[in-house]
């Protein structure tokens, strides 16, 4: 099995050394100069989440990301996560088909029915059709990757009659997965579509995962797809040793879960859960290069996944901070996983 590796940002707000935190701007700056060093330091893919608030200010990664091919040459770059059902598909497919072209060929998307939904409210979505607007536009969104004319037709935007959506695409469609929080529906949807599957585990073991990816498998082969890849993506701060790894990064994970938990019931960390979900059979890779590296490696292995995507960054660290995780994990990181994995 060939195994890639990831960078995930969600545009987490900066502070500068003095503890203040930088301007929007310049944390968007700054996330285009970590995409192009991932790619100096041997990271496969880099992808930006899109978001809505002061503390995470990246509602256009996507533009973002086209800097970022703008001065790199082989680095893969997409969305992670587009919110899809507060979107609509024909202008994500051309802003990233329009991405595709100026990479040379590099973009990827992951479609997300919204786990934080400051979107909706924005965009004058209800969330009463939280499941059926992700339906109907993954439905379109798979249409429009196959290329030429697209007749559809839906409750959640108008219809489409044997439509030409340009740009075309040059060599095919780019990877396109579902990104799942831990909905078996969403699982199914994503095989009957003909999406690969990106699994967000952000809390707890896991190896509970593991059932998703088979029911993944069971569902690609019931509607008679052929096999498609499983990504893991969760979070983590890489450090020179595992004590500055915990001590950097656990204060603002205690203060963005506390800032969350209300919306998405979420239970506010301890110092002694954050050391649970940062230990062996929790959802959290902070240490130095090797603790994450056999951390990634082991469940990677147990989730028969072929791709892994570190979700770094937290509002408040630091852009050097960033950096190092970036060079560590590109550097240290990711040839040690591959060793372990033989």
């Amino acid at each position: 099995m060939t195994y890639t590796f990831g960078l995930d940002t969600f545009g987490d707000r900066e502070n500068g050394a003095d503890g203040a935190p930088l301007s929007h701007a310049q944390t968007i700056r700054n996330v285009v100069e970590e995409g192009v060093f991932a790619e100096q330091a041997g990271v496969d893919f880099f992808g930006i989440g899109e978001h809505h608030t002061d503390h995470f200010p990246m509602p256009a990664g996507d533009v973002a990301l086209a800097a970022i091919a703008a001065r790199t040459g082989k680095i893969r770059l997409g969305s992670a996560v587009t919110v899809l059902s507060s979107d609509d598909p024909v202008r994500v497919f051309q802003r990233y088909s329009t991405l595709d072209a100026v990479s040379g060929g590099r973009a990827e998307v992951i479609l997300g029915r919204g786990s934080s939904i400051e979107s909706f409210p924005l965009f004058g979505y209800d969330l009463a059709d939280y499941e059926e607007l992700f339906d109907e536009k993954a439905t379109l969104f798979a249409e429009l990757l196959k290329g030429g004319p697209v007749t559809w037709e839906g409750k959640t935007r108008a219809a489409l009659l044997d439509q030409d959506v340009v740009p075309h695409l040059e060599s095919g469609p780019f990877p396109a997965w579902i990104g799942v929080g831990g909905n078996p529906q969403s699982v199914i949807r994503a095989a009957r579509l003909g999406f690969s599957l990106a699994l967000a585990i952000i809390g707890g073991p896991p190896s509970r995962f593991a059932a998703y990816s088979e029911l993944f498998r069971r569902a690609l082969e019931r509607f008679g797809q052929p096999p498609r890849p499983v990504l893991v993506h969760s979070p983590g701060h890489v450090a020179a040793t595992d004590e500055q790894a915990k001590a950097e990064f656990w204060p603002h994970w205690r203060e963005v879960i506390a800032l969350v938990a209300e919306e998405r019931g979420f239970t506010i960390p301890t110092e002694a859960s954050f050391d649970r979900e940062a230990g062996p059979d929790g959802a959290l890779y902070v240490g130095a290069p090797e603790t994450v590296a056999k951390k990634i490696a082991a469940n990677v292995r147990a989730l028969g996944a072929s791709r892994f995507d570190l979700k770094y960054g937290l509002p408040g660290l630091t852009h050097d901070q960033l950096m190092t995780t970036v060079e560590l994990y590109g550097r240290e990181v990711i040839p040690r996983v591959r060793e372990l994995l033989g």
